[in-house]
């Protein structure tokens, strides 16, 4: 495609965000994972051979799916599961990755959010900003009192940028120690440098920093996704006040 029309074809996109409706919904958003975590992120998947990303969680969560109204493509998505639906399931999906103790009084009005991702031709924070718009309205729709996940920065450089972003986030948003929580395969920070040259935040982190969220204590290392996840909580009292100026506004 010639540049001139692959401006043209951009500027045609028609692109609004909501909660997935049908099975293909949810299949077109599981592409979109594959493309991301597989295809880019080099991610070893159980679900590998069927060339989409798909776990036992996807069938108890809503997904949230950013496309383009008018050829249908899938730019970015989140997914969610409500406290009634997490009642169904043997844990939250974190909790593979953390010991969740301390907000066990939190579980009621907790709605945990995952598998987030942007097709790499839609990363310039347009689709991050719809996103967060869908979660807001989502979590108020179901009366949650809280968001929790994990946000997720690259190993590719063998760790650096992930342990300079946690030295320099654990100073300034860091959680109240009663909502810390602890990594089951902690990331080796006292064996990795945080001398890294500096390199943008990733998007997803800085939207959940802007939203008023914290950092629940140190990351985890998830080998298979080459990655170390942060545990981000993001009480929505925090969000009243932030949520025009920077996802609407």
């Amino acid at each position: 495609m010639q540049l001139n029309e692959s401006i043209n074809s951009r500027r045609q996109l028609k692109l609004g965000v909501r909660v997935a409706e049908t099975a293909d919904d949810i299949r077109r958003a599981q592409k979109l994972r594959f493309d991301v975590f597989a295809g880019e992120m080099g991610a070893e998947l159980s679900s590998q051979a069927l060339g989409i990303d798909c776990d036992e969680y996807d069938a108890l969560c809503d997904h949230l799916i950013v496309e383009d109204a008018n050829s249908g493509l899938v730019v970015g998505t989140y997914r969610m599961l409500p406290p009634d639906m997490a009642r169904r399931a043997p844990s939250l999906y974190s909790e593979h990755e953390f010991d969740l103790t301390r907000l066990d009084n939190l579980r009621d009005s907790l709605i945990e959010v995952g598998r987030s991702c942007v097709h790499k031709d839609f990363r310039s924070g347009g689709v991050i900003a719809l996103l967060w718009s869908g979660l807001a309205d989502y979590v108020q729709k179901k009366g949650g009192e809280y968001l929790a996940g994990c946000a997720s920065v690259s190993l590719a450089d063998g760790g650096h940028q992930a342990v300079s972003l946690y030295r320099q986030l654990e100073s300034s948003h860091l959680s109240p120690a009663e909502w810390r929580v602890f990594p089951h395969l902690p990331l080796p920070l006292d064996r990795i440098h945080d001398d890294a040259p500096s390199s943008p935040m990733p998007p997803l982190i800085k939207g959940y920093l802007r939203a008023g969220a914290f950092i629940c204590g140190e990351p985890a290392w998830d080998p298979d996704f080459n990655c170390a996840d942060f545990f981000m909580l993001l009480p929505m009292s925090r969000l009243t006040g932030r949520y025009n100026r920077h996802f609407v506004g």
